[in-house]
């Protein structure tokens, strides 16, 4: 088994990839400090593959901790780097720690990665480097505007990082960029799923817990955009999917099929679908009436953006396969199942 070292293996899709390398026969090894995660994704993680998944609780900016992994490890053939701070608007509250932990665990992973052998990365980057753009779907070739939060600047940077060391003349690292939309969903099992800490940033595990009566209400933030029904726009694709792309992009590296030491894909499913959609996809899906209001406009919010889809397809051989209804379906099956506990 070829290992992969999952930085933020046990937060939201660190949790499903590290299920779905498993299955696809891959070792991996969970990096993770959980200050956004919770350890009970653990035990979901096991008990979904009958087997526990060797972890390591480290910051992963900690270049002494970080390199007592690799060291212990031996061999480590990739790596899939999550770990970061990922909320938009909490961003906006707190960018030095955003710059600090997501910018300073890249440069610490980099620092630390040829000295053991490892060339092969996929980053964790987003749709929020594309800022606002001029024109949908966006493209990999959309050029890259002013960042709407400190979040999409610090992806942003880590891109533009990422390139500057594959540019330099003894560089052996090569490197796939997911930029990927909006995660949803859970696993089929409601074993493992989105774990907010606190009150969730995101809007699907607000919806339902919403409908769980955790929240009173639902909040939308902001009905007068330039869009069909005057709410924010986005391309939700069910977290297994986005898991799946994950593995896809690992193999290609390993293959040594990647065509430039820097490949970068938009992963979505070529779709968009406004907050309100979603609101009432959800509602006919799980049957439960949303109890909501529309409140002012978020700080650091893009109006609308979705993927062009076509060279993950094409290229990378990877196309989503759950619809929006069945993603909100998993997502109210994985609520009840926190219910339960």
């Amino acid at each position: 088994m070829s290992k992969i070292l999952v930085t933020g293996g046990a937060g939201y899709i660190g949790s499903h990839t590290v299920v779905e390398l498993k299955n696809a026969g891959y070792q991996p090894i969970i990096v993770d400090d959980f200050s956004n995660s919770q350890e009970s994704a653990l035990a979901g993680i096991e008990s979904i593959l009958g087997t526990a998944v060797p972890i390591y609780r480290i910051d992963c900016g900690d270049e002494a901790a970080l390199r007592g992994v690799f060291e212990a490890e031996k061999d480590i053939k990739g790596v899939i780097h999550f770990a970061a701070f990922k909320a938009v608007g909490e961003s906006v509250a707190r960018p030095l720690d955003y710059f600090r932990n997501n910018v300073g665990s890249l440069l610490t992973l980099l620092a630390v990665m040829p000295d053991f052998g490892v060339e092969n990365l996929v980053f964790s980057s987003s749709c929020t480097v594309y800022g606002i753009p001029d024109a949908l779907p966006v493209t990999e070739a959309t050029p890259t505007k002013p960042a709407s939060s400190p979040y999409g600047r610090t992806k942003q940077m880590c891109e533009e990082i990422v390139h500057d060391v594959s540019a330099a003349p003894t560089n052996t690292l090569r490197t796939i960029l997911l930029r990927y939309f909006n995660p949803i969903g859970a696993h089929e099992s409601a074993k493992i799923g989105e774990l907010p800490l606190g009150v969730p940033n995101n809007l699907v595990p607000f919806i339902t817990q919403t409908a769980a009566g955790i929240r009173e209400k639902l909040t939308i933030y902001g009905n007068d955009y330039d869009t069909p029904d005057g709410t924010n726009v986005r391309d939700y694709i069910h977290v297994v999917d986005l898991a799946k792309a994950h593995i896809v992009a690992v193999q290609r590296l390993l293959d040594r099929k990647a065509s430039e030491p820097v490949e970068t894909f938009n992963v979505g499913t070529g779709r968009g679908n406004s907050v309100l959609e979603v609101v009432h996809a959800f509602e006919q899906a799980s049957g439960q009436k949303l109890n909501y209001s529309i409140g002012p406009r978020r700080p650091g919010d893009v109006p609308a953006i979705y993927a062009d889809a076509t060279k993950a397809a094409t290229v990378l051989g990877f196309k989503t396969e759950t619809s929006l209804a069945d993603s909100l379906a998993s997502s109210w099956k994985w609520q009840q199942t926190l219910a339960k506990k």
